[in-house]
């Protein structure tokens, strides 16, 4: 059977001003692999591509009251994320300027100021300091110092809190204009997080983001996800490294043989949205129609606004990349937020960062989707914030079986990426986003170098 896998505008049930395609075209170069092992390109990185762009600190329902604070580490950097008064949102680096002690250890906490754990200096929401223990001690000209907390710039988009060590950046907004309307639409700033998990990947950062940008793996990797999604897909490129992504759910791959018969995968998209597989008369081709269908009666019933969304947008994921190191994947019901932060020495180790919003419905009979993966026990109502699941190298990740067969294959990847014989990625179009992605990187690498 051949296939025809050139990009494909989704079908949408109404006018909707954002599904025009849009293409940029990249070039057809082969980069150098040493950008995936090389400690002196991921040295280059750090200061010109990391400390230069907008970075996902945390959501903002992290810290919903006075006082409360969340810890970024990315890197060799840690931040505190905090709200300070009058609703004013703050970022500091998590150092004491006297002796370099980082303040705040746990993940997430509230703290009405900030104690140096190793002598006791104190510091405002906002980062200044307001008790030096024995100031008679000091002589006038050393306190004469700069001795508040090392801010850097922090905005606010899309229930996301971004933090870049830039001062002169680019406004977040203005950045993100691209498809910001776009994110605007799930409103994530009423959802919490219901799940978060971290793990330590045997490869480069950026092996994460070109696996999680492309589909074209699914077949030979997931093959379990063949009987109810589409590899035909929309691919959206903007500038500053933004692109968008369409993954038909509730629908087999055309690889898959069996487009008729409604299978395990193609049932649990079916009673997510209310229908009783038992009851379904049409085919396995048909179900993605009969989920929006039924989503949208099912809003109804509930007293929920779909309007704002599109049929594709009721039925598959929409996943957004965001330059450098972080993707959303974005549901009505819910957002899938990755990140892929850098190790602070090695470049051939990442830690992979996941978490699952969830906007809580308060109506009996209402629970999120069976495909999220999420338990009963979970909280949905964003009253307690879960702890962070940690694993390192060599345990199992524990993330679900698609994650897991990912983070299994991303080290031989890496391997291979570290051989004499590798001569750089040749990507096709179904892989547009991952060079994007890298076309984007070598412009921020090439800032600023001689012409």
């Amino acid at each position: 059977m051949n296939y025809d896998f050139r990009l494909w505008n989704i079908h949408v049930g109404a006018p909707h001003p954002f599904y025009e395609h849009r293409y940029i075209d990249n070039g057809t170069g082969r980069p150098s692999p040493a950008r995936y092992h090389d400690a002196a390109f991921a040295e280059e990185e750090w200061e010109k591509v990391f400390a230069k762009s907008w970075l996902i600190a945390c959501p903002l329902s992290d810290i919903p009251e006075e006082g409360d604070f969340a810890r970024f580490d990315i890197g060799r950097e840690s931040f505190i994320i905090v709200r300070g008064e009058n609703d004013q949102v703050h970022a500091h680096y998590n150092v004491c300027p006297h002796r370099g002690s980082q303040l705040v250890l746990d993940d997430l906490g509230s703290l009405s100021r900030f104690t140096c754990p190793f002598h006791s200096w104190q510091f405002d929401l906002d980062g200044t300091n307001i008790a030096v223990t024995d100031p008679e001690t000091f002589r006038p000209e050393v306190l004469c110092h700069d001795h508040n907390l090392s801010s850097v710039r922090c905005e606010v988009a899309i229930g996301l809190v971004f933090i870049s060590m830039d001062p002169d950046i680019q406004p977040l907004k203005e950045w993100l204009a691209p498809i910001l309307p776009q994110l605007d639409l799930y409103e994530i700033d009423k959802m919490h997080v219901i799940q978060h998990r971290r793990s330590d990947w045997g490869a480069n950062w950026k092996g994460g983001v070109d696996a999680f940008a492309e589909i074209y793996h699914l077949h030979a990797v997931h093959p379990q996800t063949q009987c109810l999604m589409d590899d035909r897909t929309q691919i959206d490129l903007y500038p500053g490294g933004l692109s968008r992504q369409f993954v038909p759910f509730a629908q087999p791959s055309p690889r898959f043989a069996d487009q008729e018969s409604v299978n395990p995968g193609i049932a649990l998209m079916l009673r997510d949205a209310g229908i009783d597989p038992a009851d379904y008369k049409g085919t396995a081709k048909e179900t993605r129609a009969a989920v929006q269908a039924a989503k949208r009666k099912r809003a109804a019933d509930f007293g929920l606004d779909y309007d704002r969304f599109s049929d594709s947008q009721l039925s598959d994921s929409t996943v957004y990349s965001l330059f450098p190191n972080a993707q959303i994947g974005c549901h009505p019901e819910a957002v899938f937020v990755h990140r892929f932060l850098p190790h602070a020495a090695d470049p051939n180790q990442f830690t992979y960062d996941t978490m699952i919003l969830y906007r809580h419905v308060d109506a009996p009979g209402y629970a999120p989707p069976a495909w999220m993966g999420l338990s009963e026990e979970i909280d949905t109502t964003g009253a307690t914030r879960p702890d962070i699941v940690h694993t390192g190298l060599g345990e199992p990740p524990g993330l679900g079986e698609v994650l897991d067969q990912d983070s299994d294959l991303l080290p031989i990847v890496q391997k291979g990426a570290r051989s004499r014989g590798f001569r750089g990625p040749l990507w096709s179009e179904q892989e547009g986003r991952l060079r994007h992605f890298h076309a984007e990187l070598d412009r921020r690498m090439s800032a600023g170098d001689p012409a």
